[in-house]
C-alpha cells in the first residue's frame, strides 16, 4: 500500500490549474492565478513536503522506522507533512504559534500529526510566533543523543533552511508555469513565507527569460495574513537570503487590501481564497496599474480554513461565508484539509469520493 501511495503522491501532488481572472482583464495587463489549493491536502506546501520527505529518504536521512518528522509551521506545511508524513508511516509532530489558525490545528490533528503550541506575546501568527516554534523544533533535534537507541529520532526538514524547498518550485511550479503560460509571462508575483516559491519559481523563469518580473509580496507588520511574513519583525530565511537577489521588486500589502481583494474574487471570481492569496492579488492590482503585461500569481491555499477568522474580522458575514463555500469554483471538499486523507484512502481503493457543489453568484464591483 505505501508503493501505492507513493504512486499516487508523485502523480497527484502538482499539476495545479491556472485560472485567469476575468473580471480584472484590460487591454494593458492580464492576470492568471496558480490555484495550489488544487494539491491532495489544499496548499502550495504539498510540493515542499513531498519533495524535503523524499530527497531525504534518497540521502537515507530519514526512515519510517528510525524516525520522527518534527517541523515548525503556521500551518500549510504542517497540514502536508502530516498528511504525507502519514501516508508513507510516518509519526509527525508540528510546532505552530498558539494563534494560528484553530481550523490548521484541527486539521493536523485529523491527519494523525500531534500539534504542540507555542505563546505568543508579540505580533502572532507567522513572525515573532514561528521564529519561537523554530527554536522549540531545533531543541527537540538537538534531544536525539539523549533518546535510547530504540527510540525513534526527531528529523527536523526545516522549510526555512532547507534547499529541497527551493528545488520543489525550480523543479516544478517553475516548468508548469512556463509551460501554461507558453513562456509570455511578463510578471510572477507571490508571498514571502519561507521563500522557496518566488526563488524556485524566479530562478526557473529568469533561466528562460531574463526580463521576467519576480514580485515579493510581504504583509504589513502585525498582521492577520496566515503564511506570510514581514521581514522587518522576523528573521530572513535562509532559503530566501540565499537567492534573494532574484526579486526586481516588494511590495508591502495592508489587512485592509488584502481582505478586500479576497471579498473580491469571491464574488467576482466565484474563487474562495485564503489571506495570503489576497494579498498577492492585491500588491498585482497595484503593480498592473503601473506596468503592463501578463501577470501569474500564486495562490498558495483557499478559505476553508480561514471561516472563524474571517467572520470575527468583518471580512465576511456567517451568511456570506455560507453562500461563497456553496458557490465557489475550484472548490471541493479536500481544499479544507479535514478530509484529504480519507479522500486519497477512498481513491486508493477505487472508492468515489466526495462531491462538490458549485453555481455562480452576483458579481460585485472591485
Amino acid at each position: 500500500m505505501t508503493l501505492d501511495f507513493r504512486r499516487f503522491l508523485q502523480e497527484r501532488i502538482g499539476k495545479t490549474p491556472l485560472e485567469q481572472l476575468n473580471s480584472l482583464k484590460s487591454d494593458r495587463a492580464k492576470l492568471c492565478a496558480k490555484l495550489e489549493w488544487r494539491n491532495p491536502w489544499g496548499s502550495v506546501k504539498d510540493r515542499i513536503a513531498y519533495s524535503m520527505i523524499t530527497k531525504a529518504e534518497e540521502r537515507l536521512e530519514l526512515l519510517p522506522d528510525e524516525n520522527i518528522i518534527v517541523e515548525p509551521t503556521s500551518g500549510n506545511t504542517g497540514i502536508a507533512l502530516a498528511g504525507i508524513g502519514r501516508a508513507l508511516g510516518y509519526k509527525v509532530k508540528i510546532i505552530i504559534p498558539e494563534r494560528a489558525s484553530e481550523a490548521s490545528k484541527e486539521i493536523i490533528t485529523e491527519l494523525g500529526g500531534e500539534v504542540l503550541e507555542t505563546a505568543d506575546q508579540l505580533c502572532p501568527r507567522v513572525g515573532p510566533g514561528t521564529d519561537q516554534c523554530i527554536s522549540l523544533a531545533r531543541a527537540l533535534v538537538a534531544s536525539n543523543s539523549l533518546r535510547g537507541r530504540n527510540e525513534r529520532k526527531y528529523f527536523m526538514p526545516n522549510q526555512y533552511e532547507n534547499f529541497d524547498n527551493f528545488l520543489a518550485h525550480y523543479q516544478t511550479t517553475g516548468p508548469e508555469i512556463w509551460r501554461q503560460t507558453g513562456g509570455e509571462l511578463t510578471h510572477f508575483v507571490c508571498g514571502i513565507g519561507t521563500g522557496g516559491t518566488v526563488t524556485g519559481v524566479g530562478q526557473y523563469l529568469k533561466e528562460r527569460e531574463p526580463d521576467v518580473r519576480i514580485v515579493a509580496v510581504q504583509p504589513q507588520r502585525c498582521h492577520h495574513i496566515h503564511g506570510l511574513r514581514n521581514l522587518e519583525e522576523s528573521a530572513t530565511p535562509l532559503v530566501l537570503k540565499a537567492r534573494q537577489h532574484l526579486v526586481d521588486r516588494w511590495i508591502t500589502v495592508s489587512d485592509e487590501e488584502a481582505f478586500k481583494a479576497v471579498r473580491g474574487l469571491a464574488f467576482n471570481e466565484q474563487l474562495y481564497v485564503g489571506p495570503s492569496s489576497g494579498a498577492v492579488l492585491a500588491a498585482s492590482m497595484r503593480m498592473m496599474k503601473e506596468e503592463d503585461g501578463y501577470y501569474v500569481l500564486i495562490f498558495g491555499d483557499s478559505g476553508m480554513k480561514y471561516h472563524h477568522m474571517y467572520v470575527s474580522l468583518g471580512v465576511f458575514t456567517e451568511e456570506e461565508i455560507e453562500r461563497v463555500s456553496r458557490q465557489a469554483r475550484h472548490l471541493d471538499s479536500t481544499d479544507a484539509g479535514v478530509l484529504a486523507a480519507h479522500n486519497l484512502t477512498d481513491q486508493m481503493n477505487q472508492r468515489k469520493p466526495l462531491a462538490r457543489t458549485g453555481g455562480r453568484g452576483n458579481r460585485d464591483r472591485w
